[in-house]
């Protein structure tokens, strides 16, 4: 019996805690109450902080389940949800394509799209240009040969345009079908993201744009043809940039005149729009090289025209096709593809997925438990509240 006296003496004289008991005071119902005491306060020190933890735990389980789609059961709701991915997604694209906002997209430079279409015109106006570089050999000649062609017809006022019209027209086919690439991808992952709690519908809707898109191509592929044909046909301008330029090229024929008359000079000049040039050889020519020169400039004002007529054409025919594809067509391609047998119709929206059935699923059981955590730790500090009260009393 001492010895049962004395163990927990030992233990009041070790713990720091215990040691400032009164010694009179020490028997075992005393010191269990004490130490639950010791154990209430400690607890309820720890509590503030695992209830804080419990509702962002739980605030942050609640928002995620909110955000998941909505669980259809119905062909109406289905419908709703569907109508509703299509207005968000042409909202975007429209936003993106037509207004050049990228605020959806700060970070990620391709979906820039205002900024990369001029960067792809500028680059098709500058492959234009470039293909429009005069040749310092043999200047003039393919004119003289054609006046001294047509000498019992009378003069033209152009030369022949098809062959330099063919010479570029590979570049406004080859614009058109790198531009309705970088289209696509853009239009297919707006569409992808809108689509993403839907996983059912993506395949659907990426075939249809990406069919869509071919369309489009298609008809732009024809339309660069038709404009390259009437160049060949027709040549017609009311810009007055036309008579200007050809104007400031025409001055500089006596240039070219006093070195033809005067062959002690050197016969090197330096033409705007052409560059420096050996015109030695064109003394051989006299008879015609006024003319020469007067059809040369015609042509080299003219074509300035006809590029920068292709380039401007070309932004006005892209952007007119962009806002019919957005508000006209895409919708109507989306839905005839999801219509269509293997689209599988609006019912697919009705199964859902087993990714998002397991994710559901496994949010509701943790914000379950949360609560039911939340629930426990209120009572253990009710009855902690409780139990100082009474003391006090």
């Amino acid at each position: 019996m001492q010895e049962g006296i004395q163990l927990p003496t030992i233990v009041v004289v070790a713990h720091p805690f215990l040691s400032k008991i009164d010694k009179s005071m020490v028997s075992v119902p005393i010191l269990a109450q004490k130490l639950v005491r010791i154990q209430a306060s400690i607890i309820s020190k720890c509590l503030p902080e695992i209830v804080r933890k419990i509702n962002d735990r739980l605030a942050s389980n609640l928002a995620e389940l909110n955000r998941l789609p909505q669980h259809l059961t119905s062909v109406a709701e289905a419908l709703t949800a569907f109508m509703h991915i299509l207005s968000s997604s042409k909202d975007s694209l429209k936003k993106i394509l037509l207004s050049g906002e990228f605020d959806e997209y700060p970070d990620k430079k391709e979906m820039h799209s205002a900024a990369r279409l001029v960067e792809m015109l500028d680059q098709y106006s500058n492959e234009l240009h470039s293909k429009n570089l005069e040749k310092v050999e043999g200047f003039l000649m393919e004119e003289v040969m054609v006046l001294q062609e047509t000498k019992g017809i009378g003069l033209p006022n152009f030369l022949p345009r098809e062959r330099k019209v063919k010479e570029i027209a590979s570049s406004p086919e080859d614009f058109v079908g790198k531009l309705w690439n970088y289209l696509e991808r853009v239009v297919i992952k707006v569409l992808m993201y809108h689509c993403e709690n839907y996983p059912q519908l993506q395949s659907s809707t990426r075939r249809a744009a990406q069919n869509l898109i071919a369309k489009k191509k298609n008809e732009s592929v024809d339309w660069v043809r038709e404009i390259i044909g009437m160049e060949k046909l027709t040549g017609y301008t009311c810009n007055p940039d036309y008579l200007t330029t050809y104007s400031k090229f025409m001055a500089q024929q006596h240039m070219l005149m006093e070195i033809m008359n005067d062959h002690g000079k050197c016969s090197v000049i330096n033409l705007e729009g052409v560059g420096e040039i050996d015109v030695g050889h064109l003394r051989k020519h006299l008879d015609v090289v006024q003319q020469a020169f007067d059809l040369k400039m015609r042509m080299m004002a003219y074509w300035k025209i006809v590029l920068m007529r292709l380039v401007d054409s070309m932004a006005l025919h892209i952007m007119f096709s962009i806002r019919n594809m957005i508000n006209k067509e895409m919708e109507n391609e989306i839905i005839q593809d999801l219509m269509t047998p293997h689209g599988g119709g609006i019912e697919r929206m009705l199964i859902e997925s087993p990714l998002v059935a397991e994710k559901r699923n496994r949010l509701k059981k943790s914000v379950k438990l949360l609560k039911e955590s939340k629930e426990v730790v209120a009572n253990i500090m009710d009855r902690i509240s409780l139990h100082d009260d009474h003391e006090r009393d």
